[in-house]
């Protein structure tokens, strides 16, 4: 956890997170409100967040790895446009009006599980790279697809979220079909399940053998490009030096 959240976690009055993340910082949030909400609950978690520093209340809601990657801060900034609540920056000088709602807030930069999961398996993030989220829950298949064979084609290291759960159990493959049109079939895939977690798990496979790997949705994987390699029991991808430079 980055500093600034562990901060900002100690001076807020109400907590408001899923489930599963509100139980990981119990040690720090003892005595606090709590707003805990389950899967597919985010908006009406982030509706009481809302709510909560509206009436007053230094409000932290949570999120896994970084608030504005595949998480929270986006959906705050969606629903406060359609309440036409009038956001200022958390420390600027502002002064209050009559025209309407305002809230004060911070994004908090968090350690994604990308950064995290990147320095467990090696360097694969050395040079060019892309995310991609293969949950189709609030994405379109067909716009996913469309993604990954861009991303293929362009030879980008791909890092993939929400690669399988138990109703998705066909996607990655289909990804892997696609990203193997352009790859070849060694090509490292750098797994890492629950980064920086208790269950944490690591391993480097080929691309060809990724249909046998266990994963799920804690879990981040890191296609390298055609210039990545496979050392010992990590994986990186090189940024050009040994082109330039004498090695």
């Amino acid at each position: 956890m980055a500093g600034r959240a562990l901060t900002l976690l100690e001076q807020a009055e109400a907590i408001a997170g899923y489930t599963t993340y509100i139980d990981l910082i119990k040690p720090v949030i003892e005595g606090k409100e709590i707003i805990a909400t389950g899967m597919k609950k985010e908006v009406d978690r982030v509706d009481k967040a809302i709510g909560e520093a509206l009436g007053g209340k230094v409000c932290a809601l949570i999120s896994g790895g970084d608030a504005g990657i595949y998480a929270m801060a986006g959906l705050v900034f969606e629903m406060c446009e359609k309440k036409g609540i009038r956001l200022v920056r958390h420390g600027s000088d502002w002064t209050r009006s009559d025209d309407g709602e305002v809230l004060e807030i911070e994004v908090v930069p968090g350690i994604p599980a990308l950064a995290s999961g990147a320095s467990l398996v090696g360097a694969p993030l050395t040079h060019d790279f892309c995310a991609i989220s293969l949950s189709d829950l609030l994405t379109p298949w067909e716009t996913i697809e469309k993604r990954i064979e861009a991303a293929a084609s362009a030879d980008f290291v791909i890092a993939i979220y929400n690669p399988k759960s138990k109703k998705r159990d066909w996607q990655l493959n289909r990804a892997r079909e696609i990203i193997l049109k352009y790859r070849k079939p060694e090509t490292p895939v750098g797994i890492v399940t629950s980064a920086m977690r208790e269950n944490q798990q690591v391993s480097v496979v080929s691309l060809e053998k990724l249909d046998r790997a266990e994963v799920g949705m804690q879990t981040v994987l890191f296609v390298g490009n055609q210039a990545s390699v496979e050392y010992l029991d990590f994986m990186y991808t090189p940024r050009g030096y040994s082109g330039k430079y004498d090695l």
